[in-house]
C-alpha cells in the first residue's frame, strides 16, 4: 500500500513517514501544496494525508483540484483544532475523514487503515481468504493460524492483493503500489515475490491470469 504525505512541517512530515514505513506502507511526502497536487494527480496512491495550511497552494485547493479531475484516492485532512471553519470546508470539498493538531500518530495509522479497507470495500480490519488472514492493524497474516514470516515487499504484495480480492492486478500496478516514486521499478520482481508467497502459504491462493496479472479468488464465504 502507498501512502502521500503533504505536510509543510518537516518534523510532523518526517514523524508521520516513519511510523508509516514502520507499519509495513510506502511513502512519498511532500512539503507544500503545488508539489502534493503534483505528485497526487499524477502517481497512484491508496490513501493521502493532506495538511491544510500549506504553502504555494492551500489544501482544500489541492483537494478541490483532485476531486474535479476525478481522482477518488482516500484523503485524510490534516486541521488545527479550533478551526471547525477548515473542517467543513475540507469534508465539503471531499475529504474523507479528518484529525485534529496536535493527534497521536496511532491515530493517523488507524485511520488510514480504515480509509483503505473502506475504499476496498471491508468492514473489519481483518481480510480473510480461504485459510488466509490479513490483520491489516498489526501488519500480520496467518494461514490455518500459523504466523507467515514475510519480508516487507512479499508483506505488502499480499497485502494489496487481499484488499483487492477477486480482482485481477496487473503487474504493473503492484508495481505502482509497492514502491516509492524514488525506487527503481521492474515489474519482473513481482514474479519472484508471487513465487516466494506461495511457498510460504502452502496453499494454492494466487492465480496467475494469463497475460493480465494475478488474483486472489475470494470464498464466497470470506470476509
Amino acid at each position: 500500500m502507498r501512502i502521500l504525505i503533504v505536510e509543510d512541517d518537516i518534523n510532523l512530515n518526517r514523524q508521520l513517514a516513519e511510523a508509516l514505513k514502520e507499519a509495513g506502507y510506502v511513502v512519498d511526502t511532500a512539503f507544500d501544496g503545488e508539489e502534493g497536487h503534483f505528485l497526487g494527480d499524477t502517481e497512484p496512491y491508496d490513501a493521502i494525508i493532506l495538511d491544510i495550511g500549506l504553502p504555494e497552494m492551500d489544501g482544500i485547493t489541492v483537494l478541490e483540484k483532485w476531486r474535479g479531475a476525478g481522482r477518488a484516492v482516500p484523503v485524510l485532512l490534516l486541521t488545527a483544532r479550533d478551526r471547525w471553519s477548515d473542517k467543513v470546508a475540507g469534508i465539503d470539498a471531499g475529504a474523507d475523514d479528518y484529525v485534529a493538531k496536535p493527534f497521536h500518530v496511532e491515530e493517523v495509522l488507524a485511520r488510514i487503515r480504515a480509509l483503505i479497507r473502506r475504499a476496498a470495500g471491508h468492514a473489519s480490519s481483518e481480510i480473510v481468504c480461504g485459510p488466509v488472514r490479513l490483520d491489516t492493524k498489526s501488519s500480520k497474516a496467518t494461514v490455518d493460524g500459523k504466523t507467515l514470516k514475510l519480508t516487507s515487499h512479499e508483506y505488502r504484495l499480499l497485502a494489496y492483493l487481499m484488499h483487492h480480492k477477486g480482482e485481477v492486478v496487473s503487474r504493473t500496478e503492484l508495481v505502482e503500489h509497492m514502491y516509492d516514486q524514488d525506487f527503481d521499478r521492474d515489474s519482473n520482481t513481482i514474479e519472484v515475490f508471487v513465487g516466494r508467497l506461495r511457498k510460504k502459504m502452502g496453499v494454492d491462493l494466487i492465480e496467475t491470469v494469463r497475460g493480465l496479472g494475478y488474483r486472489i479468488q475470494a470464498p464466497t464465504n470470506a470476509n
